[in-house]
C-alpha cells in the first residue's frame, strides 16, 4: 500500500512540475509601440491632430481618368493578383498546420486473388477482401500544435497586410506614373515650342550671313542649336513611350504605348492631415504585418519549447478481412485494438534544442525588421511632410524664373538684331527659358508625386 501511495505521489508531483514547465512556456506579451525608440507626440512640421486619411485618395486630384485607371489597375494587376492568392496559400497553410489537433482516420479497402499450389494435390484459387481503419490523435495537452497553428494564423494575417499594403502601393504607383505621362507630353510640348524659336533664329542669322552681317560661326552654333533641341524632341518622346508602357503593365494591359491622359497636370490638392505619429503603427500595413510576423515567431519559439513536454497519444487500428464480401460487412468479424501512449523525449541528438535556438534567432530578427519597418515609416512621412514645404518654395522660385527667361529672351532677340549682343548670349537665352520651363514642369510633378508619398506613407486603404 505505501508502494503505491508513493508511486501516486511521485506521478502527481511529476505531473505539477510538468504543467509548472508547460504555463512558463507562453509567448511574450508584445505592444505594437514599442519600437525602441520614443514616439513624438507631433510630426516635426508641427501637424498633431488627428483625421482618417480618405479611402479613395485618388478622387481627391479631381481627374476621373485617373480614378478609372487606379480602378482597372486594383481589378486587372497580375502582381496584386499574385498577392491575393498568397493569402489564399497562407490561409490554407494555417489550416493545415492545425489539422494536427484533430483526429486523423484512415481506411483502405482492397481485394486479393490468392493461388495456393501443393504438391501432389494440385492448386487452388480464391479471393480475399480487406477492409482497414486506423485512427491517431495526438491529444495537445500542452498546446504546442495549438501554438504552432496560432503562428501560421499570424503569418496568415500579415500576408493579409502585405496585399493591402501591395494595393495601396499599386494605386500610388499607377497615379504617379499617370501624372508624370502628363508631364511627359508637356515636356514635348515646351521642346516643340523651342524647336520653332530657335528654328526662327537660324533662319535670321542665315539671313544676316547671306548679307555678309556676321560670320559663319554664328550660323554653324545656330543651327547646332536647333539640332540639339531636335535631339531633345526625341528623347521626349521616348521618355513618353517608355511611362505610357509602365503604367499599361500596371493596369495589366498589353504595353502597346497608348494611354490617354489629361492636358494639365492637376492643382495641388488642399494640405491633409498627418494624425498623431502614434497612430501610424496600427494603419500601416507593413508595420501591421511585421507585428504579425514577430508574433507568429514568438508564438513557433514556444511551440518549440514544448517539443521537450511527453507527448500523449491514441492509436487505434482495426478491419476485418473475408472470401466472401458479405461477411465483411459483419461488425462481429471486425478485430481491432486501441492504444493509449506517453513519448517523453530523453535524446535527439540536439534537434529539438537547435530548433528552440532557430526559432528564438528568427523571433530576435523579426523584433529588430518590425523595428527597423516602423522607424522607416516614421521617416517616409516625415520626409514627405518636409519635402513638400522645400517644393512649393522651388516651384514658386522656378515660376519666377520662367518669367525672368522669357523677358530676358525677347531682349535678347532685340539686341542681337541690333548687334548689341553676339550670338552665344542669343543661344543662352533660349536655353535658358528652355530649362526654366522644363524644370518648373518637373517640380510641379513632384509636388503632386510627393502627395502621393505621402498618403503611401500614412497607409489607410484605396
Amino acid at each position: 500500500l505505501m508502494n503505491a501511495i508513493a508511486n501516486i505521489a511521485v506521478r502527481l508531483v511529476f505531473s505539477l512540475i510538468l504543467m509548472g514547465m508547460a504555463g512558463c512556456m507562453t509567448p511574450p506579451q508584445r505592444s505594437i509601440q514599442e519600437i525602441g525608440a520614443k514616439v513624438p507626440d507631433q510630426w516635426s512640421d508641427g501637424a498633431a491632430f488627428s483625421q482618417s486619411i480618405p479611402e479613395h485618395w485618388g478622387a481627391i486630384f479631381g481627374d476621373e481618368r485617373l480614378q478609372a485607371l487606379i480602378d482597372a489597375a486594383l481589378e486587372n494587376n497580375y502582381e496584386l493578383k499574385a498577392a491575393s492568392a498568397r493569402v489564399d496559400a497562407a490561409i490554407a497553410q494555417a489550416r493545415i498546420d492545425g489539422s494536427g489537433r484533430w483526429p486523423q482516420f484512415f481506411f483502405s479497402a482492397d481485394h486479393q486473388q490468392v493461388q495456393i499450389r501443393e504438391a501432389g494435390f494440385g492448386s487452388s484459387r480464391f479471393g480475399v477482401f480487406e477492409a482497414l481503419f486506423g485512427v491517431s490523435w495526438e491529444i495537445d495537452v500542452w498546446g504546442r500544435i495549438r501554438d504552432f497553428q496560432r503562428a501560421a494564423m499570424s503569418e496568415a494575417d500579415a500576408t493579409q497586410a502585405d496585399y493591402h499594403g501591395a494595393r495601396l502601393s499599386l494605386a500610388a504607383r499607377v497615379a504617379q506614373s499617370y501624372f508624370e505621362l502628363i508631364e511627359a507630353k508637356l515636356q514635348v510640348a515646351v521642346v516643340e515650342q523651342s524647336i520653332k524659336d530657335r528654328t526662327i533664329i537660324a533662319n535670321l542669322v542665315r539671313g544676316r550671313f547671306q548679307r555678309g552681317l556676321v560670320r559663319g560661326l554664328d550660323l554653324r552654333l545656330a543651327l547646332t542649336d536647333l539640332a540639339n533641341a531636335e535631339a531633345e524632341l526625341k528623347e521626349a518622346h521616348n521618355t513618353i513611350q517608355l511611362i505610357t508602357r509602365r503604367l499599361e503593365i500596371l493596369l495589366g494591359r498589353y504595353p502597346q504605348a497608348d494611354q490617354h491622359v489629361a492636358a494639365i497636370l492637376p492643382p495641388l490638392p488642399q494640405a491633409l492631415a498627418a494624425g498623431l505619429p502614434a497612430e501610424l503603427l496600427e494603419r500601416r500595413p507593413d508595420i501591421v504585418a511585421a507585428f504579425d510576423r514577430l508574433e507568429a515567431a514568438d508564438l513557433r519559439t514556444t511551440s518549440a519549447k514544448k517539443l521537450r513536454l511527453p507527448r500523449v497519444t491514441l492509436t487505434a487500428a482495426g478491419g476485418t478481412r473475408s472470401a466472401d464480401l458479405t461477411d465483411l460487412v459483419d461488425p462481429r468479424s471486425v478485430a481491432w485494438n486501441v492504444f493509449a501512449g506517453l513519448m517523453q523525449p530523453l535524446f535527439t541528438g540536439g534537434r529539438i534544442e537547435g530548433e528552440i535556438f532557430r526559432n528564438r534567432a528568427r523571433a530576435e530578427e523579426a523584433l529588430n525588421l518590425y523595428k527597423n519597418t516602423a522607424l522607416n515609416a516614421f521617416r517616409e512621412v516625415e520626409q514627405a511632410l518636409a519635402a513638400e514645404e522645400w517644393l512649393r518654395q522651388q516651384e514658386l522660385a522656378l515660376r519666377k524664373a520662367v518669367e525672368q527667361t522669357e523677358s530676358s529672351q525677347k531682349l535678347a532677340i532685340y539686341s542681337y538684331r541690333n548687334g548689341l549682343i553676339q550670338i552665344l548670349t542669343l543661344l543662352d537665352s533660349y536655353r535658358s527659358t528652355l530649362s526654366a520651363q522644363s524644370a518648373h514642369l518637373s517640380v510641379t510633378r513632384q509636388l503632386l508625386s510627393n502627395r502621393i508619398n505621402l498618403y503611401l506613407a500614412l497607409g489607410g486603404h484605396v
